[in-house]
């Protein structure tokens, strides 16, 4: 996916991974109730991996989180992370290129997509929904999390719009702190 100029810069990803942060995006208490062991869950813009860990655990040893990004050094940062909590072998890391989240054959793959914070970074989100439209299995879910600093509700609407023309149903509004939120359905 083509990245925008507004792109968070690797150092910015260090800053993500604070832990007071768990207090506004607490990821266990966000993604438990749709998370859940021996799924397939892919992470578009993971960045060092706030989300990616926990729900490694919460896949369990039969599960799989597929962590796409297009930065190499914050998937290098993420593995290593990964291997000091014994997750590594749960996770897979995939650097994308500006139009390709690079999952050619893995269609109808995954269970759930986490795009947190993500969609207003992408140059041609429309291609992003396309390409995750054809990788998810048939009802499978994607949370679409924006900041509201970054993202008017307008644009934010625009991107469930283009979300729907691939065949991702909005299913409800999430409630997430400091966010525009809603859980979409491939149907």
């Amino acid at each position: 996916m083509d990245q925008k100029e507004h792109t968070c810069p690797v150092w910015a990803g260090y800053f993500l991974l604070c832990p007071l942060r768990k207090a506004i995006h607490n990821p266990k208490r966000l993604l438990s109730p749709f998370v859940r062991r021996g799924m397939k869950v892919l992470d578009v813009g993971p960045g060092m991996g706030f989300f990616t860990l926990p729900m490694a655990e919460m896949v369990g040893p039969g599960g799989r989180v597929v962590a796409v990004d297009l930065q190499s050094k914050m998937l290098e940062v993420l593995k290593k992370r990964a291997e000091k909590r014994g997750l590594s072998e749960r996770i897979e890391t995939v650097q994308c290129t500006e139009d390709s989240l690079m999952l050619d054959g893995r269609e109808a793959e995954f269970d759930l997509a986490l795009l947190f914070a993500v969609v207003h970074e992408v140059k041609e989100p429309e291609e992003l929904f396309r390409q995750l439209s054809r990788l998810l299995k048939r009802g499978g879910m994607v949370i679409l999390a924006e900041p509201r600093g970054h993202v008017s509700e307008e644009d934010f609407s625009s991107f469930v719009e283009m979300a729907e023309k691939e065949g991702l149903k909005r299913e409800r509004t999430l409630k997430v702190p400091l966010s525009r939120a809603v859980l979409l359905r491939l149907t």
